[in-house]
């Protein structure tokens, strides 16, 4: 693949060198409306879609944060009261989240109550939108049936946790979500405009869009570097040097100089917390471009959009993220970038500088010379065994095994169970200190209030402290006397309780073991909740 792809990279080289190409579509009233309207459908499918998140209770509970303190928390907000240094893998610049809870503040709602309600279907027009620019910027013809075939993939191929539909609608919210969703392909849309005319204008969406990027991930510290660098050789492969220069200036002087200046003040990424989990080439395309047929034709998306896109700025972009990605899955060389990063557990997510949604929906564009109308059926046969193949080997969104619910009507994106749960233990009147409650229980009571304070947040952000302090072996000996998974001997989830300030304990009533310890420890049982979901409150009398 990484001999084809060079060969892909010198036909675009020639077709540069002989202004060869089809002409740039124009865009129609018609096609604008479409558009438009798909966006909107797409908008109100985010309302109905429900994609419980783990990672909800960090960028949830931070916008709940902003929204009850008005106040932006540079530290640890989760298991300290802004107290404790930020997880070194999520250095406080990502500014989503607060203005989520910004909004939230403005508008008198609770924050998830904008984020979901308000926030996601703003941002799923965006999106969308964005991903029409791009069809519409590099489809040589045909661009609305190249444009339904990448949606209709975001909505069919979702299933695993690292399958691009589930960072679209599921997860816009998210600032990574929307960062691969729509900062993406606008990039690969603005540096098409930037080569092509040369437009200071065009320089500056660059720029604002970097900035916009930081503000939503951190990943975009690792993706847009690859991005910009994939589109910078393949303009030095036409001797476009200060063209390209100049477009990795403007897209990276904001992300790294924040990664920069994050790094001076926090100090080096944590390895425990940079390398909990690698994947390799084949575990990073399984993950991402899937395997089987999907993943066959991912491959197809990939290393075929230098010969399909528009000529001559669009194949030679296509023909380096193409080379990028072929050089970037060549054994050994993502373990060589996870050893120079220290960011080993996110490198998975190298396959989005490829918007491979739009370069899936541009196979359809297939174009036959001198026979159109045989070109137009060919369009069509191909975008219908497409999309025969998303639903038939996809998962599609509103599946349970895509850990997607679809509710009646628009709820918050949690297991309502558990939420309203939370709820009722929020107004039970309770001691000042840390609640302790089951783990699925305390992931979902930071996202209700950042006033209701637990033990245990996420077991998973324990990981950059010292495992063998107090402050760990508390919080992991606690949450799995409450989960009934392992109960320590009274002494010691005394001594655990008296240390971590908790107040309130609260059970499932089938954790006989916990209830019986805790009677012998001297708490009495305050209150009950019946089924579903009956859970027994303990506190000291």
């Amino acid at each position: 693949m990484l001999a084809a792809s060079v060969g892909a990279a010198l036909l675009a080289r020639r077709a540069w060198l002989a202004r060869t190409g089809p002409p740039e579509p124009a865009a129609t009233g018609w096609q604008a409306l479409f558009a438009l309207l798909v966006s909107a459908g797409v908008a109100v499918s985010s309302l109905y879609m429900a994609r419980n998140s783990k990672d909800d209770v960090f960028y949830l509970g931070k916008s709940v944060w902003v929204a009850e303190r008005d106040v932006v928390p540079v530290r640890d907000f989760l298991f300290t009261e802004n107290v404790a240094a930020p997880l070194s893998t999520q250095p406080p610049t990502a500014s989503i989240e607060v203005f989520a809870g910004a909004l939230a503040r403005f508008l008198g709602l609770h924050a998830a109550d904008a984020t979901w309600f308000v926030l996601l279907p703003a941002l799923a027009v965006l999106a969308v939108l964005a991903l029409w620019r791009l069809v519409h910027r590099w489809a040589p013809r045909r661009p609305v049936l190249a444009f339904v075939v990448a949606i209709t993939y975001l909505y069919l191929v979702v299933g695993s946790d690292a399958a691009l539909g589930t960072f679209h609608l599921p997860r816009l919210y998210e600032g990574k979500g929307m960062f691969v969703s729509a900062v993406v392909p606008l990039m690969w849309v603005y540096l098409t405009d930037w080569f092509e005319s040369r437009s200071r204008w065009k320089l500056f969406l660059i720029a604002a869009l970097s900035v916009v990027a930081t503000g939503l991930s951190t990943t975009s510290a690792i993706i847009l570097p690859l991005l910009v660098g994939s589109a910078g050789l393949a303009m030095l492969l036409v001797g476009r040097w200060g063209a390209a220069l100049a477009a990795g200036v403007a897209a990276l002087a904001y992300p790294v100089g924040g990664v920069l200046v994050s790094r001076l003040v926090l100090g080096p990424v944590a390895s425990a917390g940079g390398e909990t989990q690698f994947f390799d080439a084949e575990g990073t395309y399984r993950r991402t471009l899937l395997v089987g047929v999907l993943g066959v034709i991912g491959g197809l998306a990939l290393w075929l959009a230098p010969l399909l896109v528009r000529g001559r700025v669009p194949r030679l972009l296509a023909a380096g993220a193409a080379l990028t990605m072929s050089v970037l899955f060549v054994p050994g060389v993502l373990e060589a970038l996870a050893d120079a990063s220290g960011v080993a557990a996110v490198l998975w997510r190298v396959p989005w500088i490829l918007a491979l949604p739009g370069l899936i929906g541009i196979l359809c564009t297939v174009r036959l010379p001198r026979l159109p109308w045989v070109s137009r059926l060919v369009g069509l046969i191909v975008a219908s065994s497409l999309i025969f193949c998303f639903a038939t080997f996809g998962v599609p969104m509103w599946s349970r095994d895509s850990f997607t619910e679809v509710a009646p009507r628009p709820l918050w994106k949690l297991p309502q169970q558990r939420l309203e749960i939370v709820r009722w233990i929020e107004g039970l009147p309770r001691e000042p200190g840390l609640l302790l409650a089951p783990s699925t229980l305390m992931r979902v009571a930071p996202v209700v209030s950042s006033r209701l304070r637990v033990v245990m947040p996420r077991d998973g952000y324990l990981v950059e402290y010292d495992q063998n302090s107090d402050f760990v072996r508390d919080r992991l000996r606690l949450a799995a006397f409450a989960d009934g998974t392992a109960i320590a001997p009274d002494a010691e989830v005394k001594a655990s309780i008296e240390r971590l300030d908790v107040t309130t304990i609260c059970v499932y009533w089938v954790n006989l073991e916990a209830k019986a310890t805790l009677k012998r420890l001297g708490y009495e049982m305050y209150a009950r909740r019946f089924a579903p979901g009956s859970v027994r409150c303990f506190r000291q009398p």
